[in-house]
């Protein structure tokens, strides 16, 4: 599962354990310290955390789902199941291994490897929730993932924000603007008047509200590390920071909630291996494109990266299109089952 987005932050391993040394560390303790932490690569440390984080992710929407069947079949709320509830903190635990894998290899690498967990979660469907996959299926499933990765690897790469100011010139900027508006007008007809009406029987209703949320909540997580220091660093400005500070925190806060809602929605009504899969590409794709107009992506797009970003969205979308297909067939399967029963 794609991360919902947190401030970037470099950890000072070195620093952290500081406090461990009680004012004992030799010298010789320091240099071999030294050569322990010198001797482990960063980037290869990131990428083993996010292949622990996306096997983690994979098996929170199973988890999820298997607390929602619980529940339903004694007649209570999911809410108190404890199998709901380690799908909620298996959901948790992935998003600090996502966090601490972006800031520790660099995202190109990493953001592809969240594959991983939709082909995880498929496995665990099918062998926890019995949620079988035909042949459609998980070509479908894999296609997603080709689509997705590919999507990633040719994205713009983003340009440098190291300031307050940067970052509001960027959120003031009319086409992100515009886009913003589009998005909060889109997402306010689909969830009080679409959602109600055709979410459950069309999976792409919750899929669009969770992946147009994501527009906020990627942005608003990587500009509250900007705005934090002046915010509380006292000064004149620090009024003008701490109000876009809060604005920013209270985004976030909105949109991770709404989307959990929608998540568990979605969950309720589908196949977790199914919605997993439509969810990740959906998602990958729609902060790509959010990104890319707030810090101006665009602009260093190559003709090359544009027949790759349109390869993979076309292969995104034949998966989706063989997921559905997938999902359909096993439907009017079951149905005449019920029939011949």
């Amino acid at each position: 599962m794609r991360s919902l987005g947190l401030p970037h932050y470099k950890p000072d391993y070195k620093r952290l354990l500081k406090p461990f040394c009680l004012g004992k560390c030799t010298t010789a303790g320091k240099m071999a310290f030294e050569r322990d932490t010198s001797g482990v690569s960063e980037p290869v440390l990131g990428i083993v955390i996010a292949i622990t984080s996306s096997f983690i992710n994979g098996s929170t929407f199973v988890l999820q789902k298997k607390g929602i069947l619980r529940a339903r079949n004694r007649g209570g709320s999911y809410l108190r199941d404890v199998v709901w509830w380690s799908g909620t903190l298996s959901m948790i635990v992935g998003q600090i291994g996502n966090f601490l894998a972006y800031n520790t290899a660099p995202a190109v690498i990493v953001t592809p490897l969240g594959a991983i967990g939709v082909l995880f979660g498929a496995v665990l469907a099918s062998l926890i929730l019995k949620e079988h996959l035909n042949i459609l299926g998980k070509l479908g499933c894999a296609l997603c993932c080709c689509g997705s990765i590919m999507l990633t690897i040719h994205a713009p790469k983003s340009e440098a924000v190291t300031s307050r100011l940067e970052l509001e010139e960027r959120l003031s900027d009319p086409v992100f603007l515009i886009y913003a508006s589009l998005v909060v007008l889109l997402l306010t007809v689909l969830i009080f008047w679409i959602a109600p009406a055709y979410g459950r029987s069309n999976i792409m209703v919750y899929v669009a509200i969770c992946s147009l949320l994501g527009s906020f909540t990627v942005p608003s997580s990587k500009g509250l590390g900007l705005v934090a220091q002046d915010a509380f660093g006292g000064g004149s400005s620090s009024r003008r920071a701490l109000a876009l500070f809060l604005g920013l925190l209270g985004t976030l806060a909105v949109s991770i909630l709404i989307q959990f809602r929608f998540i568990n929605k979605a969950l309720e009504c589908f196949s977790s291996n199914m919605f997993e899969a439509i969810y990740y590409v959906s998602f990958t794709s729609t902060v790509i494109f959010a990104s890319a107009l707030l810090f101006k992506e665009w602009t260093a797009l190559t003709i090359t990266d544009s027949l790759a970003m349109l390869c993979g969205l076309t292969t995104v979308f034949v998966g989706v299109v063989l997921l559905r297909i997938s999902q359909e067939a096993l439907l009017t399967w079951k149905e005449e089952n019920k029939k011949i029963d």
